[in-house]
């Protein structure tokens, strides 16, 4: 649910400043507030009539905060239901404003007002325009980026697909939001810059057709699935890392401000990026839906007690020009422990930043 309510609220936060130009973002946002509102409004219909028979001594306090719990509970999965629901219109959206950005033409911007930019260079927004060349040489970005995560041996760096795995190898199942800051290293020419960051990770590993994690005598595994008609299923984990980073640029460009030669860190330019990435896990959870022939939809969430480590280290590579940036990153610790019955057990993951906010 948390990852979730950050994916709705990024979408959210660009939906808006696109919804004028954008349709199919404006509706996407419009029904994802409506679902919010309609649900917490009767949400809050029910817990009302709880606090009302618990004020009339029908109820006992254990009761009630029992029943507040199931309501809650089920008001959140049929949330999660319904935005789910609405996906196909945010990947309409997405297209649209991709199109927009390579067939259209781009809008004048006045001098001296913030901009937000969605072209082959990504989604970037600068705020504050009339800054020297220097002020551009620091900066704060929040990064947001959809990444493909695999689980390979602690040798194999580049083996994204592996037969051998108990997961399937997926395109994008993870995420990442990052708060760095942006540092030139050397003078006001040199092409090096120093990053770091805070941020937090999501990822979903799935079970090969049929299977499922489970849990028992302590072990963490994959296995059959046999209680009923399986419709999704995954092992989900969270963390809290810092990311430390190089950047060099390839091509760098140049002004003159006052007689002073900067590099021109306005422009977009050939990148390569090099780091490390250390941090600690926040959670770990089981999620199977299915079916059976009592119920045509059942949810488990069950959290992960044992078999996963807690922290994770590892390195990342990759290479971007403007706000588009390709990297791949390989835990150098193996994310699953002794108690995994895993036949790999290190994390690697090939991502894009698909959004970067410049201060």
């Amino acid at each position: 649910m948390k990852t979730k309510i950050a994916l709705m609220t990024a979408v959210m936060a660009f939906s808006y400043t696109f919804a004028q130009e954008n349709p199919h973002l404006k509706s996407y946002s419009e029904k994802i507030d409506s679902i919010v509102v309609s649900e917490k409004s009767k949400m809050n219909a029910e817990l009302d009539d709880v606090d009302r028979n618990f004020k009339d001594k029908k109820i006992t306090a254990e009761e009630k905060q029992k029943q507040r719990a199931d309501i809650a509970s089920k008001y959140e999965e049929t949330i999660n239901q319904k935005v789910d629901a609405q996906q196909s219109e945010l990947e309409n959206a997405t297209k649209s404003m991709v199109r927009s950005a390579v067939l259209g033409k781009k809008d004048s911007l006045y001098h001296g007002k913030n901009q937000l930019e969605l072209g082959l260079g990504g989604v970037k927004m600068k705020i504050n325009k009339d800054k020297t060349p220097k002020d551009y040489l620091r900066t704060w970005e929040l990064a947001v980026s959809l990444t493909g995560a695999n689980l390979t041996e602690k040798n194999e760096f580049f083996k994204f697909y592996n037969k051998d795995s108990d997961v399937r190898s997926t395109i994008i199942n993870s995420s990442q939001f990052v708060l760095r800051y942006e540092n030139q290293l050397g003078g006001f020419t040199s092409p090096v810059f120093y990053r770091i960051g805070l941020g937090v990770r999501s990822d979903r590993y799935v079970p090969k057709y049929g299977k499922v994690f489970m849990q028992q005598d302590n072990t963490l595994f994959v296995d059959e699935f046999t209680r009923g008609n399986l419709k999704r299923t995954y092992l989900g984990n969270g963390y809290i890392f810092v990311p430390v980073d190089l950047k060099f640029v390839l091509n760098p460009k140049y002004v003159v401000h006052e007689g002073v030669k900067y590099l021109d860190n306005k422009k977009s330019q050939l990148n390569v990026v090099a780091g490390i990435y250390g941090g600690v896990r926040t959670q770990s959870v089981i999620y199977n839906k299915y079916s059976n022939e009592d119920s045509k939809k059942i949810v488990e969430k069950e959290r992960v007690m044992q078999g996963v480590n807690n922290f994770v280290f590892g390195g990342k590579f990759g290479i971007g020009y403007g706000g588009i940036n390709l990297f791949i990153q390989k835990d150098f610790t193996p994310l699953f422990n002794n108690d995994a019955q895993m036949k790999k057990k290190y994390g690697l993951q090939i991502g894009i930043e698909i959004a970067n906010v410049n201060f």
